[in-house]
């Protein structure tokens, strides 16, 4: 199960040089087995509103909620401790350490084209490797 990052689905909006890799993933791998944290949906949205891209927003919003929904997860507030001591230990910012807790806690594999998580002891994979 996968934890898609910020930046695979940012690739595929933006028709971006991996755009195709990422399509091919999500268009073989169940919804069940994908995750996206509430940060990264929030940061899709700061991110395609600032770049007055708010179609791609909407298409990203139903692609979350098709007939079966993509499952979005958040940290418990008792865990932003957690986020502060995996961006510490792994040298990350908050957007990645938010992510890696997230992950470690509910054993997922991190997705994502960010070569920060190489530096944690989970790593991340890229849609080509999965």
């Amino acid at each position: 199960m996968y934890l898609v990052d910020t930046n695979i689905w940012l690739e595929r909006l933006l028709n971006q040089e991996r755009a195709e890799d990422v399509s091919r993933f999500l268009e073989h791998t169940p919804t069940s087995r994908i995750f996206v944290s509430d940060f990264t949906l929030h940061s899709i949205g700061v991110i395609l509103i600032r770049l007055r891209q708010r179609s791609l927003l909407r298409i990203f919003l139903d692609d979350l909620l098709q007939p079966n929904p993509i499952r979005i997860v958040h940290l418990p507030m008792e865990s932003l401790h957690d986020v502060v001591k995996a961006s510490d230990a792994f040298r990350l910012d908050f957007d990645d350490a938010y992510q890696y807790v997230l992950a470690k806690r509910l054993a997922l594999r991190i997705l994502s084209f960010d070569h920060d998580f190489d530096r944690t002891d989970i790593g991340r994979i890229t849609p080509s490797e999965t």
